[in-house]
């Protein structure tokens, strides 16, 4: 079998990249450095250009589904241009997937594309299933709103589609983490805004086996990428301090501080998303890590490994 993946230089993609190796499965890649190109059998590079329409679509050849993590990060500077570009990179992406496929044969029968939890208001008390149809008030929400409406447009072209909303995802090699860890390492760890609200988190081979999972299942529709116990902000910065073995002793970094250093794009650390993972379990998938303090110091003894 082989699989396209776009984005698949990045974290998650890396990890996704990792596990289909492991597993025999072959990938293929599409990247917008032709520096990055490789063209092995069991990992190929294809060149694109989402913002110009620019496609190799020889890098459909003997795929069978294709998962799709290809954006720009939400973290930078909310600029206007900024927005853009974290906009634009995700529907240019898939839309000209969608044009590809449309206008070439192929074996393509299954898209599995990446989404946010960032899709579900900000609330410290609801536990939001992949049902719930409100969506945030604020750019992660017409973000992640947009992205899933261009993933729907595949269902046009007969694949069966299936959106994961991703949470926070935890790894060694970047992301959440090691941003917790910095100031934690020197004694100056401390929760952010009131450390209640809610950071719906995952391993990342976890999230990588659930998309794997999804293919190899046949899956279809929207799926929550958070592990089954969410932690709060404050938890999630303890666990990572006991890790470590320091203590916090600063106090809670206030609210407003944070929104007047970090403006609108202060929303993704203090927002609170208190997600279910219930579905995808209920389709069979079992978590290796359930809880936090088990995968943060899996992560750790990776890293220190």
């Amino acid at each position: 079998m082989r699989i396209l993946i776009t984005g698949a230089t990045g974290l998650v993609g890396s990890e996704i990249t990792r596990l289909c190796h492991e597993q025999g499965i072959n990938v293929n890649f599409l990247t917008t450095s032709k520096g990055k190109i490789e063209k092995g059998e069991t990992y190929r590079g294809f060149y694109w250009d989402p913002s110009s329409g620019k496609i190799d679509t020889k890098c459909l050849e003997g795929v069978g589904a294709i998962i799709n993590l290809a954006g720009a990060s939400v973290f930078q500077p909310w600029t206007t241009s900024n927005k853009k570009k974290i906009l634009n990179s995700r529907l240019d992406s898939l839309n000209l997937l969608h044009k590809t496929l449309k206008q070439n044969s192929h074996e393509v029968g299954q898209l599995v594309s990446a989404s946010a939890i960032g899709i579900y208001p900000s609330s410290r008390t609801k536990m939001y299933e992949e049902n719930h149809t409100a969506v945030a008030d604020n750019f992660l929400g017409e973000v992640s709103e947009k992205w899933e409406a261009a993933a729907d447009e595949f269902n046009d072209l007969d694949l069966r589609v299936a959106k994961v909303r991703i949470g926070i995802v935890l790894s060694a090699d970047g992301g959440a983490l090691p941003q917790i860890m910095k100031p934690v390492k020197f004694n100056l760890g401390s929760p952010l805004g009131s450390g209640k609200q809610w950071q719906s988190w995952i391993h990342i081979h976890d999230l990588a086996r659930m998309f794997l999972y999804i293919i190899s299942n046949g899956l279809a529709g929207v799926y929550n990428g958070v592990a089954p116990n969410p932690a709060t902000n404050e938890e999630l910065t303890k666990e990572v301090a006991h890790a470590l073995h320091k203590k916090l002793w600063l106090p809670k970094v206030p609210g407003l501080a944070l929104k007047a250093a970090m403006g609108e794009m202060s929303s993704v650390v203090l927002g609170s998303q208190l997600v279910s993972s219930g579905k995808i379990q209920e389709e069979g998938f079992e978590f290796n890590f359930v809880n936090l303090r088990p995968a943060i110091q899996d992560l750790l003894n990776k890293k220190t490994g």
